[in-house]
């Protein structure tokens, strides 16, 4: 056969591939090794963030903040990408918890009388549960807790002594945002939930009772923005209770029950 210029140029290139095949072989497996490690590594910096930790005793003063999306605070017998109740027990004592970021969660269980508790969420589509001492251990009075949110689509949830009495509690409520599910009960005595809310689509389910409380109930609901579903209950057996609405917006449903086990009431 006749040698052209290309099938010599080829043959040459197969003779150089011959005798350096192991250097070829070498060098794909440093880059692969490479690609690999790189691949790893946005992994690991993209993880979420998760904060395991439980709390007993008196005067702790705790303060944790996380930045990014993704993030969990719960409890020690969590484990990776669920979590527990954070157990947050004792009297006197501050919890601050600081999620900047979308998509976090927090769930504790807090067991406390005369406790503070500031509670700041920065982001979109971030959920919060919360239950202040369901077994009356402490009594869960004289608390002051200040939840803020600037956001959408977030879910808060919390229930403040369900099984015990909240005497001069002291609640505050600060959200912006649109779309953001707020469901609060309180067996209240003396107790004071006030919420400042601006923006649309944001629904809040209020449970108010005390079958012994003493003292009643004071709710202050300050909205603006439309399309807003408020359902509201206080049902004190043996006090008064008290709320006010001030809702500025189109459309809605806004549903107030105050029943102190007289005739069944409903909207």
């Amino acid at each position: 056969k006749l040698l052209t210029t290309d099938s010599l140029r080829s043959f040459g290139m197969l003779k150089w591939i011959k005798y350096n095949v192991h250097y070829i072989a070498l060098s794909l497996f440093i880059v692969c090794w490479a690609l690999i490690i790189i691949f790893i590594s946005q992994k690991l910096l993209a993880a979420d963030n998760e904060i395991w930790m439980d709390q007993s005793g008196a005067t702790a003063n705790i303060d944790l903040e996380q930045q990014g999306s993704g993030n969990l605070i719960g409890g020690v017998g969590s484990v990776a990408g669920t979590p527990t109740d954070f157990d947050f027990i004792g009297t006197t004592n501050t919890l601050d918890i600081d999620q900047i970021g979308s998509s976090n969660l927090w769930k504790g269980d807090i067991t406390a009388d005369n406790y503070t508790g500031l509670f700041l969420f920065t982001g979109s589509s971030n959920e919060m549960t919360v239950a202040t001492d369901t077994s009356n251990t402490y009594g869960a009075d004289s608390s002051d807790i200040n939840v803020a949110v600037t956001g959408s689509s977030n879910t808060l949830t919390l229930n403040q002594a369900t099984s015990a009495l909240a005497a001069t509690l002291d609640l505050d409520w600060i959200i912006q945002g649109s779309n953001n599910t707020i469901t609060s009960s309180i067996n209240i005595d003396g107790a004071t939930n006030y919420m400042d809310i601006d923006g649309s689509d944001n629904a809040v389910t209020y449970t108010g009772t005390g079958v012994t409380a003493s003292a009643g109930g004071y709710f202050w609901l300050d909205h603006t923005g439309g399309s807003r579903t408020f359902n509201v209950t206080q049902a004190s057996t043996l006090a008064s209770d008290w709320v006010k609405i001030t809702s500025d917006g189109s459309n809605g449903t806004i549903c107030v029950q105050q029943d102190d086990q007289g005739t069944a009431v409903g909207c």
